[in-house]
């Protein structure tokens, strides 16, 4: 048998006091299933997001795939390495990192 499970994540912004605990949500993810991380669009929507995984620029291989130029983030058979905290960025400004969440993988 198989068994998958799809997430979806949607951060809309930072809700009202948690800009002043510093809390990142938390999002739970099954081992051996399938994640997708949405990187909300901004006013004006850039031409290309990246996606950082503990600030380190994430390479795409056949489990991790960015679409739609960086909006999404979809992990593939999801593993314990692949927990920790994702952010995403428009490329045009490297230095400045758009919400995070972090990702915790349980199975």
């Amino acid at each position: 048998g198989e068994d998958s499970r799809s997430f979806h994540v949607s951060i809309q912004g930072t809700p009202p006091g948690m800009a002043s605990t510093g809390e990142i949500p938390i999002i739970t993810a099954v081992a051996g299933g399938q994640l997708l991380l949405e990187c909300p669009g901004g006013a004006e929507p850039h031409p290309n997001m990246e996606w950082l995984r503990e600030g380190s620029l994430l390479q795409e291989d056949a489990r991790r795939q960015v679409l739609a130029q960086g909006r999404f983030l979809q992990l593939q058979e999801v593993a314990a390495a692949d927990g920790g905290e994702y952010s995403c960025r428009a490329t045009s400004a490297p230095g400045d990192t758009g919400p995070r969440v972090r990702v915790q993988v349980h199975g």
